[in-house]
């Protein structure tokens, strides 16, 4: 299997099972090895009391991109740690990208950086991510003969 059909098919493997996700609104638009980018339209309901999106709605947008980009090898991982600095609010109706990219693995562990945009590029947040394997693939992989 390629490395694109690996990311392909862990990234299946766990949408089927991410109700959070799904709740959240969030869509995944894109999912490669080590990088994965997610998307969310600001609605009423992930406003907070200054009627703009809250600040966790925000950060459930790029752990959910992270969470992609560090299981696309067909390797369970989970968030060792994340920290994230927002930096402009997003609005309501706005659409609203979060791009994660590997920047070092070593190990069990995995460091990623993403970022959420709004509309026209403007940053709404930075985040990082280290990610932490864990036993347990997300398909199973069949040797075939040579």
């Amino acid at each position: 299997m390629t490395p694109q059909e690996i990311a392909d098919r862990s990234t299946a493997a766990m949408w089927d099972g991410d109700e959070a996700t799904r709740w959240f609104g969030i869509e995944l638009s894109k999912v490669g090895p080590g990088c994965a980018s997610t998307t969310l339209t600001v609605q009423d309901h992930h406003l907070n009391g200054h009627k703009i999106c809250h600040g966790g709605v925000i950060f459930a947008l790029a752990d959910t991109a992270f969470a992609f980009a560090c299981n696309s090898y067909n390797q369970l991982a989970v968030a060792q740690h994340n920290t994230i600095s927002f930096v402009a609010p997003g609005k309501r109706g706005e659409i609203l990208t979060a791009t994660a990219t590997e920047t070092s693995t070593a190990g069990r562990s995995g460091i990623y950086d993403v970022t959420v945009t709004g509309e026209n590029g403007r940053v709404i947040a930075e985040f990082r991510g280290v990610s932490r394997a864990i036993p347990g693939q997300h398909f199973e992989e069949i040797e075939v003969p040579s």
